[in-house]
């Protein structure tokens, strides 16, 4: 398995069996849009192509409950920030489950007891060492200066790296060095805890993932990912403390997806579009997973342009592999052909080709649709050979999880349609468009073609 570092920015190998993924977790101050949802889905992909690949992955990522813009929401709604971050979670989780991402092994959360115990000895440990410094309001920085190979994530002019400011805010936008904030001094009517040097207060952003990092998978891991506009400075940040701290190389892979627009642009409040997973349901008539398909379509470090045409293509995408999965379930053909063999063989090599060489996602999905392609030329096939191809079909859902379903008809509609086919070769018109009818019901259109009849979803 080969993956773009951002860091060396080329392909590189995957080494070793044992993988050890930290994934940036939302900050659950608000409902995630479609963009977050993006981010997600795409380490998800990641995920179980390593697993289906043979690679065994400890996967963790964090929760982000305490931090700049759910203390403003608390704020402003002058609700406590563990009724907005509660809520928000749950909702996260609701679209995650929505989506068929699975859940991390470890979710910590930044406010779990143990993980500030942790933050405060990291943040001693970098005070002891020079790394950081206590200001005059007790607030503690990092001091960028100090800190040799700061820039090498983000790829910064290393020469001469002169620290602009003292950063108070977690997120800024231009790519220059800020000294940044570990723990923020408590101020009147925000959370606060104990923390380093007996100092009561709240950490800042960048060290919450630091720690949750390093305690569930120690000095050094193997892939850390999150979207582009992680970075800088969140990710370059993580890496100078994690590194000041234990003196070994943080990450070894940094694994970064890509925006997503609509219409080609930024998604935003102001345009009026910005869709929740629910909304874009809702407004563009489709299923959770036709965001899915969509993702898979476009390669993970390429802008991803949502539009109507965009996810309503996504939604039929799905539904002609849902289609296609039905036909060939009830393919009963007499001969079988060795050329079943040979597409599947040739599909599975080019589909685990394309996943390898940087989670080449919309080349796998071809592959795909000229299998059915070729498939579909046959007509109606043996039932030994459509056994086959459901097979390798449920095998590479594994990855894709579309939620394809490869079990047999209930009852009632077997019943249904075997009827059907029996008036229809009985030239029984009326029972036949009968038994169509209650098929409809049920969900299932009929298609009749000289090769017999079939039942697809509707």
């Amino acid at each position: 398995m080969k993956l773009y570092n951002t860091q060396t920015r080329r392909n590189e190998e995957i080494k070793g069996k044992k993988l050890r993924m930290y994934v940036c977790g939302p900050t659950v101050y608000d409902r995630a849009h479609i963009g977050n949802l993006r981010a997600y889905i795409n380490t998800d992909i990641l995920k179980k192509t390593f697993i289906y690949l043979g690679f065994e992955v400890k996967h963790v990522m964090n929760i982000t409950d305490i931090e700049d813009k759910i203390i403003k929401k608390s704020q402003e709604t002058g609700k406590d920030y563990q009724e907005i971050t509660r809520k928000f979670e749950k909702l996260f989780w609701e679209d995650v489950a929505k989506l068929n991402i699975d859940k991390p092994n470890i979710s910590p959360h930044a406010t779990d007891p143990e993980v500030i115990k942790k933050m405060t000895s990291i943040i001693e440990t970098l005070l002891d060492k020079g790394f950081a410094y206590i200001a005059e309001d007790k607030s503690i920085y990092f001091s960028v200066s100090k800190f040799n190979e700061y820039g090498k994530l983000s790829h910064l002019k290393k020469d001469g790296i002169k620290v602009v400011a003292r950063c108070t805010v977690d997120e800024y936008d231009k790519e220059n060095p800020q000294d940044f904030a570990l723990w923020k001094a408590a101020k009147e009517g925000e959370p606060a805890w104990d923390g380093p040097k007996n100092i009561k207060g709240r950490p800042g952003w960048h060290i919450e993932c630091s720690a949750m990092s390093l305690m569930n998978l120690g000095p050094t891991i193997d892939i850390h990912a999150g979207g582009v506009d992680n970075i800088f400075p969140h990710h370059e940040n993580e890496i100078a403390q994690s590194e000041a701290f234990t003196g070994k190389q943080f990450v070894r892979s940094w694994f970064h997806g890509e925006h997503l627009l609509v219409e080609g642009r930024k998604m935003s409040k102001s345009l009026g579009n910005l869709y929740t997973l629910d909304e874009m349901v809702k407004k563009f008539k489709v299923e959770p997973l036709a965001l899915r398909v969509l993702c898979l379509q476009s390669h993970y470090r390429d802008k991803l342009n949502f539009t109507e045409k965009s996810i309503n293509d996504a939604q039929k995408t799905l539904d002609n592999l849902r289609n296609f999965i039905a036909r060939i379930a009830q393919n009963s053909g007499k001969s079988s052909t060795n050329k079943i063999d040979d597409y599947l063989k040739l599909a599975k090599t080019n589909f685990t080709t394309n996943l390898s060489s940087d989670l080449n996602t919309p080349e796998a999905l071809a592959t795909i649709f000229k299998l059915i392609t070729k498939i579909n030329r046959l007509g109606n096939i043996s039932e030994s050979d459509a056994k086959k191809i459901l097979s390798f079909m449920k095998d590479i859902d594994t990855i894709l999880d579309l939620g394809l379903e490869f079990g047999e008809f209930d009852n009632d509609t077997k019943k249904i349609f075997k009827e059907y086919i029996q008036a229809k070769e009985s030239k029984n018109f009326t029972k036949s468009d009968e038994m169509r009818k209650k098929l409809d019901k049920l969900g299932w259109v009929t298609e009749d073609s000289k090769n017999g009849s079939k039942l697809r979803k509707k």
